[in-house]
C-alpha cells in the first residue's frame, strides 16, 4: 500500500467510528482544501448511501467569493444537506461584538456562532479538517477531542488514544471535535488531491488580484478590509495556501497554476501554512486560547 492509502484508510475508519459512536454528528465545512478532502473521504466511507451527517459552514460574511461559489457548487454536486451559521446574526443579536480598527476581523467571532449552531441542532460531534502539522496547539489535540458543556477545550484533560481505539463517550451537553486527517501534513493533502483529482476553489492557484502589504503579508482588497492612505494597492500574481476570513488570510507570491507547481512550492517553502494567517500572530498562544474558548 502507498502511504496515501494508509492515511486514507485511517481517515475513513475514523469517519465510520463517528457514525457508529455518535447520534447527531456534523462535518464542519469551510470551503478550504482540508474540509473538501474530508468530503471526498466521506464519499468513500459512506457511498452509495447518504452521509450520516450534514455539512456545517460558519459564514463570517467576509469570505472569499470564490469559496462561497465553490461551496454551493459542491453541495449541489454531492446532494448533501448544508447548514450555514451566520456570524452576522450573532452580531445582530448582540452575542458577538464587531472588532474595530485597521486590522479588524470577524475570524474570532466564529466561535460564538459555532457554539450556538451546535446547541441549536444538538450536535454531539463535529468533524473538522485540522492537522497536527499546522500549529502548536493543534499538535496537542487528540483525534477525538472532548469539549465541555461550554464548548471549551482543556489541553490538560485529554483522553489517551491507544492504537486505533477512540473513546467517544460524553456526558449530556458535551461534544467532541473529531479530526480524521490529524496525522496528515500539508504536502500529504496536496499529494492526495492530485492523486484523487479533487476539485478546489480557484484561489488555491496562481491568479492576479489587487492586494495591499499589511504587516509583511499580502492581503486581498475587499469592501470590508480597512484600507487607508498608508496602504498602497498593488496588482500581483498570488495564490492562497489556506482559506479563511478575507481579513486575516494572506496570499503568497506565486506563479503556480498547476498541482505539480504547488507541490514543488510547498516542498521548497520554509514558512508554515499557517504563516499566512494573521489571526495566529496575535500572540504565541493565539490558537490555543481560541480553542479553549470553543474555536474549531
Amino acid at each position: 500500500m502507498d502511504y496515501l492509502d494508509h492515511l486514507e484508510a485511517e481517515a475513513i475508519y475514523i469517519l465510520r467510528e463517528v457514525a457508529g459512536q455518535f447520534e447527531n454528528p456534523a462535518l464542519l465545512f469551510s470551503g478550504g482544501k482540508d474540509s473538501i478532502t474530508l468530503v471526498h473521504l466521506a464519499k468513500k466511507a459512506f457511498r452509495p448511501g447518504k452521509f450520516p451527517f450534514p455539512l456545517v459552514h460558519i459564514d463570517t460574511g467576509h469570505n472569499f467569493p470564490e469559496t462561497i461559489e465553490f461551496r454551493d457548487w459542491l453541495v449541489e454536486q454531492i446532494g448533501e444537506r448544508l447548514i450555514v451559521g451566520l456570524v452576522q446574526e450573532s452580531i445582530d443579536q448582540g452575542k458577538a461584538v464587531e472588532q474595530k480598527g485597521k486590522n479588524a476581523s470577524r475570524n474570532a467571532l466564529q466561535t460564538v456562532t459555532l457554539l450556538d449552531t451546535i446547541e441549536k441542532y444538538g450536535f454531539d460531534a463535529c468533524i473538522g479538517g485540522a492537522r497536527r502539522d499546522e500549529e502548536k496547539a493543534r499538535a496537542k489535540e487528540r483525534i477525538f477531542s472532548v469539549r465541555d458543556e461550554f464548548g471549551q477545550w482543556d489541553p490538560k484533560r485529554q483522553r489517551p488514544e491507544l492504537w486505533n481505539i477512540f473513546n467517544g463517550k460524553i456526558h449530556k451537553g458535551e461534544n467532541v471535535r473529531v479530526f480524521p486527517i490529524s496525522n496528515w501534513t500539508e504536502l500529504d493533502v496536496w499529494n492526495y488531491i492530485k492523486r484523487e483529482r479533487i476539485a478546489l476553489p480557484s484561489i488555491y492557484f496562481s491568479h492576479h488580484r489587487e492586494v495591499v502589504l499589511r504587516n509583511g503579508q499580502w492581503m486581498a482588497t475587499a469592501p470590508f478590509l480597512n484600507i487607508d492612505g498608508e496602504d498602497i494597492v498593488e496588482y500581483k500574481s498570488v495564490r492562497f495556501r489556506t482559506v479563511g476570513d478575507m481579513t486575516c488570510t494572506a496570499a503568497v507570491d506565486s506563479e503556480a497554476t498547476e498541482l505539480d507547481d504547488i507541490i514543488a512550492e510547498i516542498k521548497a517553502s520554509t514558512v508554515s501554512e499557517r504563516g499566512a494567517r494573521m489571526d495566529d500572530k496575535v500572540s504565541e498562544a493565539a490558537m490555543e486560547e481560541r480553542k479553549k474558548q470553543g474555536y474549531f
